[in-house]
């Protein structure tokens, strides 16, 4: 039988990804700028919901600039955005100037020696081509560092040859806007600027960034995963809409007694008689194996303790408390969703939201809706 079978992706759980929310989303953004151009950071696949629907939607909204992070994203992102600018965080390898030139692609050069080879592949073609200037400004991640910065100052032509875009920099701690680093990242970012030999424009805030204030907006905002429906801050409200829902079908229900065992390594006991529900996600589709016994997922209106080990395929699910009626065989839980957030996911799992969404695996049938004007 064909794997695109109605009959195949009938019996297999779902991944619904909501484009117009992250419109909506790329919208809010746009708003709290207030007039200063967004981009959008499409990497590890637009957070895993597939850059090449995600991009087009937000191209739709006026999104003109484009980040991924590796040159093999960027190749694969190009024809779904025929016309945008799409950046590449990770830099300029040594031998790949030439697909960056076919592909129309800018690097974010990382260090003194990238500037060099981009400048000589330009001369060599003939004009100085795009590129953008990333600084370290205490991240100690990508970019250039103090010491580099300073041999930079230190040759008046070490800038020369490169039509630069932007200089760029990565704030460390934005999600948690009292946190000194911010004004410190800000600081070091306004006095690199300062120093340049010949004026750049300027691109500091991510999504936490956005919402740090309009000293961080510059000239150009680049965020991540508030498109996605990620909270920017650790506190307070999240203003973002969650654009996917993940549901599993429910496979079986049995009635297990008081003291019996359920999944791998017996780590849950049943305290009462109860229903289980087996449902077909596990950790090969991107359900941590951490939310074994802390996750919960929403049916009929009601949020269902995740019972025993995550497996590989599929997760227990004490469904004692929802009617019988919804709790069957076929029907559909919400593993992640408006009811159950990534956020909120995530943080059940002891880790961010980032994971989960970048975690999705292959095996959802995945639909597509919220994609008109």
């Amino acid at each position: 039988m064909n794997p695109s079978h109605p009959a195949v992706e009938a019996a297999l759980s779902r991944l619904t990804i909501d484009l117009g929310a992250v419109r909506r989303n790329y919208r809010r953004l746009l708003d709290r700028l207030g007039g200063v151009p967004c981009a959008g950071v499409v990497k590890a696949d637009g957070y895993g919901l597939g850059a090449d629907r995600v991009a087009p939607a937000l191209w739709a909204e006026g999104c003109r600039i484009f980040f991924v992070a590796t040159l093999e994203e960027a190749v694969r992102l190009r024809p779904a955005v025929p016309e945008a600018t799409v950046c590449c965080l990770n830099g300029l390898l040594p031998g790949t100037e030439a697909v960056f030139a076919e592909y129309r692609l800018v690097p974010v050069l990382n260090a003194v020696d990238q500037i060099g080879l981009w400048r000589d592949f330009g001369a060599r073609s003939g004009r100085a081509l795009p590129a953008i200037l990333h600084v370290d400004t205490g991240m100690n991640r990508l970019g250039l560092g103090d010491d580099e910065w300073s041999r930079v100052l230190e040759t008046p032509d070490a800038l020369a040859g490169v039509d630069w875009l932007y200089l760029i920099s990565h704030l460390a701690s934005a999600d948690e806007p009292a946190d000194p680093m911010n004004a410190r990242q800000l600081a070091r970012f306004k006095q690199v600027r300062k120093a340049l030999p010949t004026p750049m424009k300027a691109c500091l805030a991510n999504s936490s960034g956005v919402f740090l204030g309009a000293d961080y907006h510059f000239d150009l905002a680049r965020p991540g995963i508030a498109l996605y429906g990620g909270r920017p801050n650790a506190d307070g409200p999240n203003p973002m809409e969650c654009p996917i829902r993940i549901e599993g079908r429910i496979l079986q229900v049995r009635t297990v007694p008081a003291g019996a065992t359920v999944g791998y390594a017996t780590s849950w006991t049943s305290p009462r008689a109860s229903q289980i529900a087996t449902v077909a996600a596990g950790y090969a589709d991107g359900y941590l194996r951490s939310l074994s016994g802390v996750g919960v997922v929403a049916l009929g209106g009601r949020t269902c303790p995740v019972v025993g080990r995550v497996s590989m395929d599929l997760i227990t699910v004490d469904v004692t408390d929802v009617p019988p009626v919804e709790a069957v065989p076929g029907a559909f839980v919400e593993v992640l969703g408006p009811a159950v957030t990534p956020d909120a996911a995530a943080d059940a799992a002891g880790t961010i939201g980032y994971e989960l969404l970048t975690s999705l695996g292959r095996r959802y049938v995945r639909h597509y809706v919220g994609t008109g004007q």
